[in-house]
């Protein structure tokens, strides 16, 4: 504990002796948790719709003008019979108008001046997530495809899963990203605890010479780095949370309609611990690495 409470004592003197290249060191860490936490926050709400639109109507079969209900009739045995439908739900034309007025209020006029209604009714079908994997998710829609009374089917798991990929590329990208700035954060904390090291180099020879242990000579460069590291993630999550609200107050109604009517969330408490430890990880990263010469005077300033 003495050379904990020492370390953080001495790291804190030496962070204040030189403020202004540690504002510089925080605010590079500050910026690379910035981006991440950004990626992470539109990844997280990408991930919510998904799931989301994934526990939807997957499959949509839209009968003809002059289907029969006993044509309607043969194509629900046939899903029923399938076993891999977890909910279906019968939509009347009129049904799709009402739906497609109501999540498109700006083009609503324009389908109620329309004598004859232009929707078709059709069967949205939830599957099960396994029928994907074996095959008989497609040998359904094709048994659908081919019966009376169908006009037309869509099968949106293809273009989920391109979703789905993009975003996993998009963040491979942004971790990409992050990884190089968090190594540039790191290396500006090194450099800027290696100021405080050159400052106290009489002071750790001198200690070095009486036998201090290790921990009392290097830790307070480590200690450096990682209040520098933990002030830049607090900074770093104060601007997420301050532009969260910001385009929550601004963006509310375009940003609902760009997440399928889901409300944008802020990320959970674990992500954001995982940020501020992080954080704190990258500048004691750099105070160990700078830190790697105390002890070694005799060869690094002789």
């Amino acid at each position: 504990m003495r050379a904990i409470d020492y370390a953080l004592r001495q790291g804190w003197t030496s962070m204040w002796r030189a403020r202004s290249a540690t504002v510089f060191a925080v605010l590079a860490i500050a910026l690379a948790l910035i981006v991440l936490g950004a990626l992470l926050l539109v990844n997280w709400n990408l991930q919510r719709v998904l799931a989301r639109v994934t526990t939807a109507a997957e499959l949509s079969i839209f009968l003809a003008d002059d289907a029969s209900s006993e044509q309607r009739g043969g194509i629900e045995a046939v899903l029923d019979r399938s076993g891999i439908v977890a909910g279906r739900e019968y939509v009347s034309k009129s049904d799709a108008r009402a739906r497609f007025q109501a999540q498109n209020p700006a083009l609503a006029r324009l389908t109620g001046d329309v004598d004859t209604n232009p929707f078709p009714a059709s069967l949205e079908v939830r599957v099960n997530a396994d029928a994907e994997s074996d095959g008989r998710a497609d040998a359904l829609v094709r048994d659908v495809s081919a019966l009376p009374g169908v006009d037309d089917v869509r099968y949106d798991r293809e273009f989920l899963a391109a979703v789905g990929g993009g975003v996993r590329t998009l963040g491979a990208v942004g971790l990409t990203l992050v990884l190089v700035m968090a190594l540039a954060a790191a290396v500006t904390v090194a450099s800027v605890v290696r100021l405080g090291l050159q400052a106290r180099r009489d002071e750790i020879e001198i200690m070095e010479l009486v036998g201090a242990p290790m921990a009392f000579i290097r830790g307070p460069f480590v200690a450096e780095g990682l209040m520098q590291g933990g002030m830049g993630a607090l900074f770093a999550l104060i601007a997420l949370i301050a532009g969260y609200f910001t385009a929550r107050a601004w963006w509310g109604g375009a940003l609902e309609q760009a997440f399928a009517g889901s409300t944008l969330e802020f990320l959970p408490i674990r992500l954001c611990l995982l940020l501020l430890a992080g954080g704190m990880v990258v500048g004691s990263a750099g105070g160990l690495v700078a830190s790697r010469h105390a002890g070694f005077t005799s060869v690094t300033w002789r």
